[in-house]
């Protein structure tokens, strides 16, 4: 099922919220602002900035609201927020947002301990709210996670991923994310499952969203590529993990993606060297060298 790469491949940087939310202490509102400007001057246009989630679950982001209101005003920028319920949609709505997410899996051990639903209620809930997000003039993207393998299952089987991801495309999603939660995928995973879900739907309905706790993340993208797919999430400085998948490390890393897709001609619109400079505001903040490739041969003396 290998087709021809694509020319041009669009990035979602997901840094300042999945990459934030594993963060033990918070990050003052400013500096949050400061790294989502950095990540604009380095020509990312797609931005998840903040999760609705209740403040006591993730602190880390319990400045959402104020942090959406700050945002800098461009019309060649999409931001977004993660929405886990009805509750967290008032929130978005009263701030003003105008993309959301909703995130189930593919796992139900792993559903329960995220979101304390089965897949089944996950996704009953999420119907309703994604009508009223859609009748309110909001876009939707979707998340299925531990899509490939789970902390809690294993391997996970792919006629359920294909199953809530169409669910979820029925209920008006306009994306959805394929999401190797732990980074346990190998390429020949992303082919086996990946192939599968484009039997039935069209790979610009899809993206991939890869944690790189194995190594695999980039090879995991080249074999994405290879089936068609355009749309990667990444994370600046490989920021992330996720409170409820025990030993996941950070999303691939935005500058490491960057440098193969340009070493391999395809555009992303995305600087690099800016790239680098977003990454560097936010590992001034933490006070740590960062996991990525390109931060770590820029930074030798800091490893």
């Amino acid at each position: 099922m290998v087709q021809r790469l694509p020319s041009r491949v669009s990035i979602v940087e997901v840094g300042p919220r999945d990459g934030l939310q594993n963060e033990p202490t918070a990050i003052p509102t400013d500096q949050k602002l400061s790294f989502v400007r950095g990540l604009i001057a380095a020509g990312l246009t797609d931005i998840e900035v903040t999760s609705f989630v209740h403040p006591k679950i993730v602190p880390q982001l319990a400045d959402a609201a104020d942090l959406v209101a700050r945002l800098p005003q461009s019309a060649n920028v999409t931001f977004s927020a993660l929405v886990p319920n009805a509750q967290g949609l008032e929130r978005a709505l009263q701030s003003g947002i105008r993309r959301i997410a909703v995130f189930t899996a593919a796992s139900e051990t792993f559903t329960q301990k995220n979101i304390n639903m089965t897949i089944a209620e996950s996704l009953s809930a999420f119907r309703a709210l994604i009508r009223r997000a859609v009748e309110c003039g909001l876009s939707v993207r979707g998340y299925v996670s531990t899509a490939f393998v789970c902390p809690y299952e294993g391997d996970v089987d792919k006629r359920r991923v294909r199953e809530v991801t169409q669910h979820l495309i029925e209920m008006g999603v306009d994306q959805v994310a394929i999401s190797d939660t732990i980074g346990a995928a190998a390429p020949t995973d992303v082919v086996d499952t990946i192939g599968y879900l484009l039997e039935t739907l069209s790979p610009k309905m899809l993206a991939l969203h890869f944690h790189d706790t194995y190594g695999t993340a980039l090879a995991n993208v080249y074999a994405g590529l290879q089936l068609g797919i355009e749309t990667f999430d990444s994370s600046a400085g490989g920021l992330g993990g996720c409170p409820f998948a025990p030993g996941a490390a950070g999303n691939v890393a935005t500058e490491d993606l960057v440098y193969m897709l340009d070493r391999m001609g395809i555009e992303t619109g995305v600087t690099l060297s800016k790239v680098l400079a977003a990454a560097g505001i936010i590992a001034s903040v933490l006070g740590r060298p960062l996991r990525s490739m390109q931060w770590t041969h820029a930074h030798p003396a800091h490893t």
